[in-house]
């Protein structure tokens, strides 16, 4: 997960007169002036900073889901564990050099339609054969 370029929380900052001898109020005794309490923009890049957050997490969310069932699929026809199913991706969007979640909705639309590209459909049937007991299904048998 991204965190937010800005602080979801903020220090509180009010005026306050200077112990050692400023001018006026909200001076300090280093000659600045103290910080203000929050303005208006504050709150909305707060807003914007939280809206964003919220953006992140249900994409992470959407992103979970669609690698989990494409893990079930190698679960299923590859008779993997859970784990080797995700090893299997994980390998499979290494040696291709395709984000693990595009893997994922590769494997979840050739489990629908039959399609698959051709350098993930290898790069399966290496992973598989390395942790798994099977193939791809519908490949021939080797011999």
């Amino acid at each position: 997960m991204r965190l937010p370029s800005t602080p979801l929380v903020g220090p509180k900052r009010v005026p306050w007169r200077s112990v050692a001898g400023g001018s006026g109020p909200g001076e300090c005794h280093y000659g600045g002036v103290a910080p203000v309490p929050h303005e208006p923009a504050d709150e909305t890049d707060r807003i914007f900073a939280l809206q964003e957050e919220v953006d992140q997490l249900k994409e992470a969310v959407v992103s979970h889901a669609v690698v989990d069932q494409a893990i079930g699929i190698m679960v299923a026809l590859g008779r993997v564990t859970p784990d080797q199913g995700w090893a299997v991706l994980k390998d499979v969007s290494q040696h291709t050099n395709i984000k693990l979640r595009a893997v994922a909705e590769l494997i979840l639309i050739w489990g629908r339609n039959g399609d698959l590209p051709p350098e993930i459909k290898a790069g399966l049937e290496d992973a598989l054969d390395r942790y798994g007991p099977t193939q791809i299904p519908e490949a021939p048998p080797e011999r």
